[in-house]
């Protein structure tokens, strides 16, 4: 794209924030959406990078809330600027890392360190998430008044919870000060028992050690208890359980200032869908029962889940070739979400294409607050381009990711993006 304005016709955009739903044109300019016009047939676009996107939907680029991007120090598993490809060629135009790299971000020095890193390499927008505690060691809460000031969008502990109560508590009443979100990763380590995948009837079959729903349920029950007590915003984590919507709804019902996400895979699949000792279906929470996944595919329907989020995860193929009991938890995600949630959600399972937009961007945009998730005009030119009639195989060789690490290669899903802009400009 050489020119100033970049002109995006024909299309059919879909902006649920903006209430809009029709074929159309978008005229870029300076970063932003200058105009939305019925046609182009009198206008003079010699001056512009045109694209036609007749037959193709046109979304708010998508805002994944929760990935690791492993920068810095396990670069070997991915890059800022790897991961910002990946994030691009899923549609995805803001991600939110988190903070679980080596060093761990723990400091306002950090947080500093991942933007300027980002707005070295990466091709989209990246925001970082600090932890709760020095070191994610549980024992003492980071300086959360400066690692705010410095830009961090959020705290969390992802990859465990923070175990004492009351360290939680009290980070809960400084974060609430701030109108900083907490982003909580549930889960109660005296549960786990060394489990590696959903405690069942596969897990059984498999000869595996399994986790069991309450690991995760006892402790999104206590920080939902601790989040009524302060007042904080608190987001949940990867929600896997049955269980989890009925404490989501209940804790908005009485007034808490709480969210939660799930991800594609909890929605599309299950433990009875593991074939074999394969750690490409190995995460964290794990795949749940058939059950469990139709009752977070009713709770992302119904808005008791606000967004889906992936928990991108890349891993090295080293890693992850010793079978579920040696290899690390974690898959990859953001090259497969929308193709994913698209097929599994709305062309199989009735839901509105607009309520799923608003899932992937413009309710991810409220919750960390920022202006994002819209493609009205002046509003910044963030766009995902999608062909929904196009069926594609999922190929991990072909990810930009460094990560190969998906439980959905050789599966077929409609949805492919075909353009993704961010600030105006084709990455």
């Amino acid at each position: 794209m050489k020119n100033n304005k970049t002109v995006i016709k024909n299309g059919h955009l879909v902006d649920p924030a903006a209430g809009v739903d029709k074929v159309c044109t978008l005229i870029l300019e300076n970063e932003r959406v200058a105009k939305i016009v019925e046609s182009t047939d009198n206008m003079d676009l010699s001056d512009c990078d045109v694209i036609d996107a007749e037959g193709l939907h046109v979304f708010p680029g998508f805002i994944d809330l929760h990935v690791h991007f492993r920068e810095p120090g396990l670069e070997y598993k991915e890059t800022i600027e790897t991961g910002s490809k990946a994030a691009a060629a899923g549609g995805v135009t803001t991600v939110c890392v988190m903070a679980n790299t080596k060093p761990v971000i723990d400091t306002a020095e950090r947080v500093r360190l991942v933007k300027n890193i980002a707005s070295k390499t990466s091709c989209i927008n990246v925001l970082p998430i600090a932890s709760v505690t020095i070191g994610l060691n549980g024992e003492e809460l980071v300086d959360i008044e400066a690692i705010e000031e410095a830009g961090a969008i959020a705290l969390s502990e992802d990859g465990k919870s923070v175990d004492n109560p009351e360290l939680m508590r009290e980070a809960m009443e400084r974060c609430a000060k701030l109108n900083l979100p907490i982003f909580d990763h549930c889960e109660e380590k005296k549960l786990l028992f060394g489990g590696v995948m959903n405690k069942g009837t596969r897990s059984e079959a498999m000869g595996l050690p399994g986790i069991s729903n309450e690991v995760e349920d006892s402790m999104a029950e206590r920080d939902i208890a601790l989040a009524k007590e302060t007042g904080v915003q608190l987001h949940l984590c990867h929600c896997s359980t049955e269980k989890a919507p009925e404490y989501i709804k209940a804790g908005k019902e009485a007034g808490l200032n709480l969210t939660a996400e799930t991800g594609p895979h909890y929605i599309s699949l299950c433990d009875e869908d593991i074939p074999s000792d394969d750690a490409n279906w190995k995460m964290n929470p794990p795949l749940r029962s058939a059950k469990d996944r139709e009752a977070l595919y009713k709770a992302v329907r119904d808005v008791v889940i606000d967004v889906i989020a992936t928990d991108h995860a890349p891993h090295s193929s080293e890693e992850k070739s010793n079978g579920f009991s040696k290899s690390p938890f974690g898959i990859v995600g953001l090259e497969t979400s929308f193709p994913v949630c698209y097929t599994t959600l709305v062309k199989n399972g009735g839901m509105s294409l607009s309520d799923l937009i608003t899932r992937m961007s413009a309710k991810p945009a409220d919750i960390i607050h920022i202006e994002r998730g819209t493609l009205k005009e002046g509003s910044v030119a963030d766009i995902a381009i999608a062909d929904l009639s196009e069926e594609y195989e999922i190929d991990p060789e072909s990810f930009k990711s460094k990560g190969r690490n998906t439980p959905y290669k050789g599966m077929k899903f409609f949805g492919k993006i075909k353009y993704t802009f961010v600030g105006g400009k084709l990455v």
